[in-house]
């Protein structure tokens, strides 16, 4: 996931916009200016690379607001190391198409399936041993998940709530205690 401001907010240059030279150790702006310094580094436990523009060349940039929050120093990017952030840059890529997204819809839908199958039944572990018993627990499991999703079905309350925090319902509480 590309977690730098100008990604969150959908404005301005994120990595992406960004020209790397994995060879040369360099990166080129959207404004064409060439990064100064490339390192090796480790972040929350990762190894990861990072790159960072002159802030002299940053500085006087007339775009530089959609470039960078910092007031003293130049825009910093990082990196995966090169393998494994060209696998992640071609997986974006894909998943920007309308084909990926349906197909990944089937598979929400199936790990919201599972989700309620270990939830509700606890089918992640088995109660008892040898395969026929087992075999008997996930295909009773199964029953019962199809006979909630019919009453909830039947009953017209829908099964796709979401998680609600445990801070969620506090405005709540506080106003009916005044």
């Amino acid at each position: 996931m590309n977690s730098s401001p100008q990604a969150r907010a959908d404005a301005g240059f994120d990595r992406t916009a960004f020209t790397i030279d994995w060879d040369k150790r360099q990166a080129t702006c959207p404004r064409g200016d060439t990064s100064t310094w490339w390192s090796p580094a480790t972040q929350r436990g990762t190894k990861a690379i990072v790159i960072k523009f002159d802030k002299e060349t940053c500085r006087p940039c007339p775009v530089r607001d959609q470039c960078t929050r910092s007031k003293t120093s130049g825009r910093t990017l990082s990196l995966q190391p090169r393998k494994l952030q060209e696998v992640l840059d071609r997986a974006r890529l894909q998943q920007s198409d309308e084909q990926w997204r349906a197909k990944y819809g089937t598979r929400a839908g199936i790990e919201g399936t599972i989700h309620q199958a270990i939830a509700v039944t606890g089918i992640g572990r088995a109660r008892y041993l040898g395969l026929q018993k087992t075999h008997l627990e996930h295909v009773l499991s199964t029953v019962a998940l199809n006979l909630i999703r019919l009453d909830a079905w039947w009953n017209g309350h829908p099964l796709d709530r979401t998680r609600v925090s445990h801070l969620g319902p506090l405005p709540h509480r506080v106003r009916t205690r005044l």
